[in-house]
């Protein structure tokens, strides 16, 4: 038997599927977790290292290529699943992933100019933003609006991949949160799709499920084993996830799952509590360097993750909270989308983001007194 035969492949996934999403997602971990040890040793025979500066959260050299087995995985299982045929915008999906990978890759190496790596992230989102499949013409209600013209459609596309590439981009500050984040937001994506009747879907977000749920055995290692995903992993791994809620934005109202309270016109809520943990974080560092007269894109120790370590958390624990942070907003939006109408979720999801701000504004507050603390204390 030829395992990569189309009609084999086929037979597989048409008798079992839950038993092929299994073994997709085997698949994507076995790789993944078989490259990175090459990755690291030719990282370290090449001396290629991420440099330590005063805003680094690692004390010594680790590699920051954990996003060459990332593309390398998923390559080669999106090979694989396009022989299924379900749908062709997988290969818009590969056109997008190489062109971000290379940007990301180089800045790796070498560090490009914000001015190159936003030229490269329009280039891939263009693949995304203008595939038939991911067509955004309905808004299905929302704030009272349903047909939407082509071109708004469009620069709402845009604007999503963009914003989910980047706001990923900046959680990957510490060790496990994005690879966290990511295994939480497409496991979510993927009982969505399997629900949605969308296979092909399912199979990618689990795939990058297993991506991201090898790279923690490396990420939080203490060892030599060490390796960060770098801008090559986490703009990658933004870019599929991008492409994952342009989808969710594009399905066709589902009736099976209208009852439960998924009703189309609130997907921009629900993705706004899916995502929370990437988008919560971006909008707090930009008010707060809005605040401090500082340019948005200027680096600082802000972000939440800053902010629990400050207050003496492990990058395991601070990582873990803020996944099961994004777990707890999505449970609330969840047990209440069945309850309440469009205008109270909408106050709901405001309140959830206030809240998290308030909270965060506390936290800050204990940690700078606990820091001056302990310096008035070594004295």
């Amino acid at each position: 038997m030829n395992i990569l035969d189309q009609e084999v492949i086929l037979e597989l996934f048409r008798a079992n599927y839950e038993l092929f999403i299994l073994l997709v997602f085997l698949l994507t971990f076995g790789l993944t977790f078989y490259i990175i040890p090459k990755v690291l040793w030719v990282s370290k025979e090449k001396n290629l290292m991420a440099t330590v500066n005063e805003r680094s959260s690692h004390s010594l050299a680790v590699p920051t290529f954990g996003g060459v087995a990332f593309f390398i995985s998923m390559i080669m299982v999106l090979t694989i699943l396009q022989s299924l045929r379900l749908t062709y915008v997988g290969n818009h999906l590969i056109a997008a992933m190489t062109i971000l990978f290379m940007v990301g890759l180089k800045d790796d190496l070498v560090i490009s100019t914000a001015k190159v790596k936003f030229i490269g992230q329009i280039a891939a989102a263009c693949f995304l933003v203008f595939s038939p499949e991911l067509q955004l013409t309905n808004l299905h209600g929302f704030l009272g609006l349903h047909q939407i013209p082509e071109a708004l459609g469009f620069l709402l596309k845009g604007f999503l991949v963009l914003a989910i590439i980047n706001s990923y981009n900046l959680i990957d500050g510490i060790d496990g949160l994005a690879a966290i984040v990511g295994i939480v937001i497409t496991s979510v994506y993927a009982l969505v799709f399997y629900l949605t009747g969308e296979p092909f879907f399912v199979l990618v977000s689990i795939s990058l499920a297993g991506i991201l749920a090898a790279f923690l055995r490396f990420n939080f290692s203490r060892s030599r084993n060490k390796i960060f995903m770098g801008d090559s992993g986490s703009l990658l791994v933004g870019l599929i996830l991008a492409f994952l809620t342009l989808k969710h934005l594009a399905l066709e109202p589902y009736a099976p799952i209208l009852a439960e309270g998924y009703h189309p016109g609130n997907r921009l809520l629900f993705l706004a509590c899916v995502l929370f943990i990437p988008a919560f974080d971006t909008l707090r560092v930009i008010i707060i360097r809005k605040i401090n007269g500082e340019s948005p894109f200027s680096p600082d120790r802000n972000h939440a993750h800053h902010v629990l370590l400050d207050l003496g958390l492990s990058h395991f624990k601070a990582s873990l909270s803020l996944g099961f942070l994004n777990l707890i907003v999505i449970s609330i939006y969840l047990s209440l989308a069945n309850i309440l109408s469009q205008p109270w979720l909408l106050f709901l999801v405001v309140l959830l983001y206030s809240t998290a701000f308030v909270l965060f504004a506390w936290l800050k507050i204990v940690g700078a007194r606990m820091a001056k603390g302990s310096v008035v204390g070594s004295r």
